[in-house]
């Protein structure tokens, strides 16, 4: 698959691996509609991206508002005439606390923006896509927590789970269809999700020594998985062995991500 002259539409493309994949998506000749909530972090993007290219627009959306989201379509396919592409990359964190000290407030925007965004998104654009004469494509980013429960994130884990199976359920409903689909699966990227997500971490926290991928690497894995019609595309060398092991011995899996995790929990 190649991404020149595609119609490709990203959420989360005011920052992090969101903004790195509009970045490479125009790099490689697409055109490219961002989506984000924040127009700060957006007019960002727009500047670095008219280095790039000049075809690229944003739209300031709140995907937990399913009436923002439909009204799109229409607006893309009139400047456009088509959509090739979703990728749903918006997501927040909870706050580092267990489930038991874990306010309603916050487990319900988790589940709004991680789950019920990304399944708007779909529900609104599925129709556009399978219309679409070429192969177009729908890949979700879910998370290592999403396959392996991580303390201190239940909720966080919960949500990216539940894309993990829509995505996947997705995939078997749409394998004789024009529509490609993936699933990824990011492990530790480099990237402002705490503080977008409005989550303050404590000092011992920040000093922790944790290896992480940069945003830029990620893009680069998760396009050229999208490129390759990958199922699943694991991002970065400790998602690729937590999904291992987790297949091998669950249990053991779960106590060491306890252990590398135990300075998260306040």
């Amino acid at each position: 698959m190649s991404f020149n002259n595609k119609v490709m539409l990203i959420t989360g493309g005011g920052n992090g691996i969101g903004r790195e994949v509009v970045l490479k998506l125009l790099k490689e000749g697409a055109k490219v509609i961002a989506l984000d909530i924040s127009e700060e972090n957006l007019i960002v993007t727009k500047n670095l991206a008219n280095e790039i290219s000049n075809e690229f627009s944003y739209f300031v959306i709140d995907i937990t508002k399913k009436e923002q989201i439909e009204e799109l379509p229409q607006k893309i396919i009139n400047k456009y005439d088509k959509i090739d592409g979703v990728l749903n990359v918006a997501g927040i964190i909870q706050p580092f606390v267990k489930v038991n000290e874990l306010n309603y407030e916050s487990i319900e925007k988790v589940m709004q923006v991680n789950f019920y965004g990304t399944l708007y998104m779909i529900k609104t654009f599925l129709p556009y896509l399978l219309n679409n004469k070429e192969t177009s494509y729908i890949s979700n980013v879910s998370s290592m927590g999403g396959f392996l429960p991580v303390p201190g994130q239940s909720v966080y884990g919960a949500s990216k789970a539940a894309v993990k199976l829509l995505t996947e359920a997705l995939y078997a409903e749409l394998k004789n269809s024009n529509v490609r689909v993936s699933i990824v699966f990011p492990g530790a990227i480099a990237t402002n999700i705490a503080k977008n997500s409005g989550i303050e971490i404590h000092t011992d926290v920040k000093a922790s020594k944790f290896k992480q991928l940069s945003a830029i690497k990620a893009a680069e894995k998760i396009l050229k998985g999208i490129k390759k019609e990958k199922f699943r595309i694991l991002v970065g060398k400790d998602a690729k062995i937590m999904d291992i092991l987790y297949r091998l011995n669950p249990k053991r899996a779960v106590h060491i991500i306890l252990s590398k995790m135990k300075s998260l929990l306040k």
